[in-house]
């Protein structure tokens, strides 16, 4: 069976104002004013809350990973409370969703992000229900770019791994495609846009109004 599995962060969703909300916020309640820019910082946010907490504490004059570990339960805690205030689908996601449901795709989840988050987004976003699998960070006791979690993906949503690709945003992505031997395509529309074509992706995506074209190329060429 045809499968796309997908990244969700930067993948499916911009959901980068509210993880710099969420940092932030830890930054404020330490008397350090918010350290992190909506805009400039997107691409950090991208890479996760540890990320995002290292970048505003150098920018404090902060080095101290101690500090880190202490505030990356806040940021969840305070993420988990705000997960839907800017964040957005992309736009065309929905009816991708749709229409490879309808082509005879199976979809999934595989993402870096906690799988309590990662389902609860999933939800608010409703969105949820079109896919048959959702691999999160915690779910193994590895994660991306361990090519496992993207190899449960495929086989909990019905797939098969050599008809299958993986939807994604980083060299993360690029490389957990590149261990599970699948194609990967990079969605152009991030922070990054068309520059993601550094990373060698099997293809880029434009707008999820080309996923099903997209999908047929890299998988007759696989």
């Amino acid at each position: 069976m045809k499968t796309v599995i997908c990244d969700l962060d930067g993948t499916l969703a911009d959901t980068s104002g509210d993880l710099i909300a969420a940092a932030n916020a830890c930054f404020v309640a330490d008397g350090l004013g918010a350290l992190l820019d909506a805009e400039a910082d997107k691409l950090t946010a991208f890479h996760g809350g540890r990320a995002m907490l290292q970048l505003g504490l150098r920018r404090a004059g902060i080095n101290d990973p101690k500090k880190i570990d202490a505030q990356y339960p806040q940021l969840l805690e305070y993420y988990a409370e705000n997960i839907n205030v800017h964040t957005r689908l992309y736009p065309g996601v929905r009816q991708a969703l749709e229409e490879m449901l309808a082509a005879g795709y199976r979809l999934g989840i595989c993402t870096n992000k906690p799988s309590g988050l990662a389902e609860l987004l999933l939800q608010k976003l409703e969105v949820r229900d079109y896919f048959g699998s959702m691999i999160g960070a915690d779910t193994l006791p590895v994660r991306k770019p361990d090519p496992a979690p993207y190899l449960a993906a495929v086989r909990d949503a019905g797939g098969d791994p050599g008809n299958s690709f993986l939807v994604g945003d980083t060299e993360t992505d690029v490389k957990t495609a590149r261990a599970a031997g699948v194609p990967v395509v990079l969605v152009s529309f991030g922070p990054e846009g068309e520059g993601v074509s550094r990373l060698k992706p099997d293809a880029l995506l434009p707008h999820y109004a080309e996923l099903g074209r997209v999908a047929a190329e890299v998988l007759e060429q696989s």
